[in-house]
């Protein structure tokens, strides 16, 4: 359901900063933890000797400490030592890729040998002093595509979040939907219409003015394995929407990361970048509260949906054009998935027996 050759969000810097910490990633237990001079370590949550989970010991200069009984493990996997045994014919435990990048820790769960970190997406604004960033991780109990769906049709916003970014005139407007190589983008551009709550307040927080009409953009690009970035903004009515200058709009980057856990969850890494009084802390937590209560409210729908499609699987799903996006995303998943199998699944050469 997920493909693993490829890189993922497992967590976030300070998520590990002070003691070990276990997540599961497409199926893999895995134990992320700081190593010698604070490089992070990604190793199989499994201690060799009675099946403990290492995510629950310590760390000692660098090396991590089973806490049921004391076995140390280097970061490479191999047993370095435990109290009163001989170690060298302990089995060594798996390593993961691993990298710290654009303040995120990525994974790779596949072959190891294929993992190229020049992979990891170039996320411009994350290095940008221009730019501000705040965001947070939600653990949803549904199919990581199920997020990938709700984010590529973004019609939804006029019934779920009413209060907040919904208005009427999204699912009045046309959506256009377009596959660029292994990347799908769905945009729908509004003019003329008055901002929703949300965007209201942005406004204000670039010291424009919020009661009048406006152009409202939203830009969704799904990458594999499940990133999506959406493009997001108004400027005031006239004065070039998605083109005007700065001191007319204010426009955000919405950032998701879908890694997944299981078959039915995921770890939803959410965010806002903005590059619009990037040194205002407090509007950087004025927007991620609003933002956090937004995704909140998608969260109880899409894990409603889960238990539906979980309970009748028999029950076909209707297929329309505002779902271009996401069935389109669903395919360029599906093709990696197959790919990933193919030499898995091809047939043993035949077996000649001599006459």
């Amino acid at each position: 359901m997920f493909p693993k050759n490829t890189w993922y969000v497992a967590c976030t810097p300070t998520e590990i900063d002070d003691k070990p910490l276990g997540r599961q990633i497409c199926g893999e237990k895995i134990v992320f933890y700081r190593g010698p001079e604070g490089k992070v370590v990604a190793l199989d949550d499994f201690c060799p000797h009675r099946g403990a989970a290492l995510s629950l010991g310590t760390v000692c200069e660098g090396k991590l400490v089973c806490g049921y009984h004391g076995l140390v493990m280097d970061c490479d996997g191999k047993v370095a030592s435990m109290p009163g045994q001989r170690v060298q014919g302990f089995p060594r435990n798996r390593s993961f890729p691993v990298v710290e990048r654009h303040g995120f820790i990525w994974v790779w769960t596949g072959d190891e040998k294929l993992a190229d970190d020049s992979n990891i997406p170039q996320l411009d604004w994350a290095n940008n002093p221009e730019w501000a960033y705040g965001g947070g991780l939600y653990h949803i109990h549904c199919d990581y595509r199920l997020m990938i769906d709700n984010l590529m049709d973004l019609t939804h916003e006029t019934y779920v979040h009413t209060t907040s970014i919904g208005q009427k005139e999204i699912d009045e407007t046309p959506v256009s939907t377009k596959t660029e190589g292994e990347s799908v983008v769905t945009s729908r551009f509004m003019e003329n219409v008055m901002a929703p709550p949300f965007w209201r307040a942005n406004l204000r927080g670039n010291n424009l003015a919020d009661d009048v009409p406006v152009d409202r953009w939203q830009v969704c690009r799904f990458t594999p394995p499940s990133h999506v970035l959406i493009e997001v903004g108004v400027a005031h009515a006239g004065k070039g929407g998605y083109h005007a200058d700065p001191k007319d709009k204010v426009s955000s980057i919405v950032v998701d990361f879908i890694t997944p856990e299981t078959d039915t969850s995921m770890w939803y890494f959410w965010g806002m970048a903005r590059n619009f009084n990037p040194k205002d802390k407090a509007l950087t937590a004025q927007i991620r509260e609003g933002q956090g209560k937004v995704f909140a409210e998608d969260t109880a729908v899409l894990e409603a949906q889960q238990r539906n499609l979980t309970l009748f699987p028999q029950r076909k799903l209707l297929m329309l054009n505002i779902d271009a996006g996401g069935v389109q995303s669903r395919r360029i998943i599906d093709r990696l998935i197959a790919q990933e199998l193919a030499p898995a699944q091809a047939p043993a050469p035949a077996q000649h027996q001599a006459a």
